[in-house]
């Protein structure tokens, strides 16, 4: 809990500045970078591609990912853990996230994916249930593009940005906001939604099963149990 709340604070700390004043890194050499988004898999368990490219430099640049979610989908706090065990990737969520509720109780969401030592990152993400439709039999989930951030070591002013440095230490540094990129969009996905029309028909069958099968045990019961 304390872990969340000292998040919240410091995400209120992401803003963004004068634009204009973003020259810790060369103009030629921002315009190498570059971010791909990309989703795999199917049904509700996805996995979510981040690519950032740049060109050689002699300064060690950390790259940060803002992603915002929407109420669509959720990430499992416990399983970006066992990520972060396994991998070492690092992802922070700006709340706590309920795994279990379904889309219409349920608000969006703010990760914090550093990219520190790597330009690559395979997050999962999973679809939340939604309300049952009588028109549609799957819904589409949009998520958008994330922020791209960048930092050196060697660059302490012209900044942009103001975020926490790593996913362990949650001071404040200066960073860099990318916003001209090439490949810039979004991706979405489609979840299956079940069938209002068939709620009366799946509750009578559900009950009428739950009865006979309550009969058959209480019959047997009666007939092989002892008193």
């Amino acid at each position: 809990m304390f872990r969340c709340c000292l998040l919240v604070t410091l995400l209120c700390f992401i803003h963004r500045g004068n634009s204009e004043e973003a020259d810790c890194f060369p103009s030629e050499w921002l315009k190498s970078v570059s971010m791909s988004v990309k989703i795999s898999k199917a049904g509700f368990h996805r996995d979510l591609h981040y690519r950032v490219q740049w060109s050689k430099t002699e300064q060690e640049v950390h790259a940060l990912l803002v992603q915002k979610l929407p109420s669509g989908v959720y990430m499992d706090e416990y399983q970006l853990d066992t990520l972060r065990r396994d991998t070492g990737l690092e992802v922070l969520l700006d709340s706590k996230v309920d795994v279990e509720a379904p889309e219409y109780l349920s608000s969006g969401f703010t990760a914090l994916v550093f990219l520190s030592g790597r330009r690559e990152a395979v997050v999962p993400v999973h679809g939340r249930y939604h309300r049952p439709s009588d028109s549609s039999k799957r819904v589409k989930v949009e998520l958008e593009s994330p922020r791209l951030l960048l930092r050196s070591e060697q660059c302490e002013r012209g900044v942009a940005v103001d975020a926490p440095c790593t996913a362990s230490n949650h001071s404040i540094c200066s960073w860099t906001e990318i916003l001209e990129l090439e490949d810039h969009a979004g991706v979405s996905l489609e979840l299956p939604v079940g069938d209002s029309s068939m709620i009366i028909s799946v509750c009578g069958v559900t009950v009428l099963t739950t009865v006979l099968c309550c009969v058959y045990l209480l019959r047997n019961i009666w007939k092989h149990g002892s008193f």
